[in-house]
């Protein structure tokens, strides 16, 4: 039951980051492609803990992989709402 949990989990991920990739590309707004690559990870994390038969989450390479797709998302909302300079005419 946990590993189909976790299996949902890492495919709803994967999923949104898909998502978000297309709106990247058809917008080209730097906001969707930090959003798709946070989540991807987060996917990829998700695949790769549920795999591991050892590993336990509490490593700090578990801590490490959130902090940089928390990051990822701070940043690029950080980015979005940053005042941009004018253009010199």
């Amino acid at each position: 039951m946990d590993l189909m949990l976790a299996g949902a989990g890492a495919m709803g991920s994967m999923v949104i980051g898909l998502f978000f990739l297309r709106f990247w590309r058809t917008s080209g707004d730097r906001f969707f492609l930090y959003f798709a690559l946070s989540f991807l990870i987060e996917g990829g994390h998700r695949i790769y803990a549920s795999l591991e038969p050892g590993m336990s989450e509490d490593s700090p390479f578990h801590f490490l992989l959130r902090l940089l797709s928390y990051c990822l998302i701070l940043w690029a909302i950080a980015c979005k709402n940053w005042p941009r300079k004018k253009a010199v005419e």
